[in-house]
């Protein structure tokens, strides 16, 4: 059953989604639901969401059901999708026993990404809707500062983590992706504790039969070339030391610190400020020639 147009601005504020949206979110829902051509659209996009729910990694083949969208929603009917979903995503999350602030906090990641999208572009929207799909189909959580992602060891990774530790990580083995949401405070080391912590009980609890063997994480964060311009001791350095590196990465990828230190990967380099360590790092490293890349790094899920 869809939400009630009435009862749907108390919702999105529990998705955090930004204030000055609610009213145009909730405008364009009843528009929406009174429309038995797009009702239909809605619901087809939301069984290709939940299509072989077990299979971790999927991404549901949406493009081409959103592009039949109306035009004017051009970047809010994914939003209408997810909110679509929700009531199926919170009886799954009931179903494994999912505690409601993890359910209330996961989804919040919808509010997080309205926001990226008005501060990019000034008007309500999304663009990150295949990431977001992983937390309406139960794939991703947030537990405290970090968030973690169901997933299976491919050929590769299960290579580099079975050999050195002697883990049983066939591929295909379950293992988690390890994420680091924006607006979210520090990357301090206790706070990324508590979130270990959490994450070996909460997956202990709602999924025990897939006992993940290791944390994986890609991102720029792991870039051992931040080591020259950081200062000792910084959450991010610390950060980096749980991690033993998987291999190398050799394409650069520079528009992913712009985007996640700036707020837009489009932003001129030479422009980029200087207000604090890391964007001094990421800016004057780009502006003397230099590269970025993400950083492939794991560690053994259960405590050592």
């Amino acid at each position: 059953m869809l939400p009630d147009a009435d009862d749907l601005p108390a919702l999105l504020l529990d998705l955090a989604v930004p204030h000055e949206d609610v009213n145009e979110l909730v405008a364009q829902w009843r528009g929406l639901t009174g429309d038995p051509g797009a009702l239909r659209l809605l619901a087809e996009c939301v069984e290709e969401i939940f299509r072989e729910p077990e299979d971790t990694g999927r991404t549901p083949a949406l493009p081409d059901l959103l592009a039949s969208a109306p035009a004017d929603l051009r970047d809010t009917f994914a939003v209408h999708v997810l909110l679509a979903a929700l009531p199926r995503t919170q009886a799954h999350h009931r179903a494994r026993g999912v505690p409601a602030e993890v359910s209330r906090r996961t989804l919040a990641d919808l509010g997080r990404h309205l926001a990226v999208h008005r501060r990019r572009h000034g008007r309500a929207g999304v663009q990150s809707w295949r990431w977001l799909v992983r937390h309406f189909r139960g794939e991703l959580y947030q537990l405290g500062r970090l968030q973690f992602e169901r997933a299976r060891l491919g050929d590769r990774d299960a290579w580099v983590t079975t050999a050195p530790a002697g883990l049983d990580a066939a591929p295909g083995t379950p293992c988690l992706n390890l994420h680091i949401p924006d607006f979210h405070g520090p990357l301090s080391p206790s706070a990324c504790d508590r979130s270990l912590v959490l994450a070996r009980e909460f997956f202990a609890r709602c999924f025990p039969e897939e006992r993940p063997v290791a944390v994986l994480c890609h991102s720029w964060l792991l870039d051992p070339q931040l080591l020259r311009y950081l200062p000792a001791g910084s959450n991010i350095l610390r950060f980096q030391e749980r991690f033993r590196i998987a291999r190398e990465e050799s394409e650069p990828a520079d528009t992913e610190p712009v985007q996640f230190v700036f707020g837009d990967p489009d932003l001129p380099v030479a422009m980029l400020p200087r207000r604090t360590s890391v964007e001094r790092a990421v800016g004057d490293h780009l502006r003397a020639g230099g590269h970025w890349y993400i950083g492939h790094g794991w560690f053994p899920f259960r405590a050592e």
